[in-house]
Order: C-alpha cells, then sequence, then structure tokens
C-alpha cells in the first residue's frame, strides 16, 4: 500500500488532518537516504520550505514511527534518528563513534546464528537490533 495513504489514513484514525506540510515532511523522509535526524531533515526542508518549522517535523516523525512508517533508533549520540521501515527487509548497523558514519549491512549468517540460540533456549525472538560500534576506515587511519 502507499505510504502516503498508510499515513492519511492512520492520521484520520488519530482525528489529525492531512496537511500539506506532513505530506512534504513525509515525501522528504521518504526520499532521505540517510538516517536522518529532525535537524537534518528539518534543514533540509527549510531551504525550499521556509514555512515548516522544527516542531512541526520532529512531530510528523513521531508520527510516522506511530504509524509504522518510520523506526526510531537510537545509536549512544543523544539524538534520535529516523529511517523508513522495510517491511521486507532487516538490516544491521554499524557505527563510527568518531564521525557518526551509519553503515546499513545485511549477514544471513547472523540471522540463522539468532535463530539457533534463540532455539536452544526456547525463546521467541518478537524482534532484535543488532549494532556494531567502532571506528569506520576513515577515521581508523587519523
Amino acid at each position: 500500500m502507499d505510504q502516503t495513504k498508510i499515513f492519511s489514513e492512520f492520521l484520520g484514525r488519530k482525528g489529525l488532518k492531512t496537511t500539506s506540510q506532513r505530506k512534504i515532511i513525509l515525501r522528504a523522509f521518504l526520499s532521505s537516504q540517510s538516517h536522518c535526524s529532525t535537524e537534518d531533515l528539518y534543514l533540509k526542508l527549510r531551504k525550499s520550505h521556509p514555512k515548516i518549522g522544527y516542531a512541526t517535523v520532529h512531530r510528523t516523525l513521531k508520527l510516522l514511527v506511530e504509524c509504522g512508517i518510520a523506526i526510531e533508533q537510537h545509536f549512544g549520540d543523544g539524538h534520535a534518528r529516523f529511517e523508513p521501515f522495510q517491511f521486507d527487509r532487516h538490516h544491521d548497523h554499524l557505527v563510527c563513534k568518531d564521525c557518526g558514519l551509519i553503515i546499513e549491512f545485511e549477514a544471513p549468517q547472523i540471522e540463522e546464528l539468532q535463530k539457533m540460540v534463540a532455539a536452544t533456549h526456547e525463546f521467541m525472538i518478537k524482534n532484535h537490533r543488532h549494532e556494531l560500534y567502532g571506528l569506520c576506515s576513515r577515521c581508523a587511519t587519523k
């Protein structure tokens, strides 16, 4: 289903309006190529939509999380970052502790090992996050 429609229906169920600003924020968020913070998205939008405020961007991102379009991530730097939820794809993260670079990766071996460990302990995994913290190649050579 179209994410714009999902968001509009969600807002309707909550008694909220589908405003032009919310639509603009949704489109910008979905086209973002990185794990964006509220500030990242706000600064991106401010250039072409100066009437959209920081608080509106933040509240809209929270609504996107609530309706399942976005995932809120915390990578230990005190900033919430948001990424689109992908129904058909799971990925994990490498996070550079110096520059903040976030690299997404997929490792089927890790997924299988997690399932085996859970089965060994008769544990049912509902969801998980896998993040590795260290230095990217650029920061490691400094």
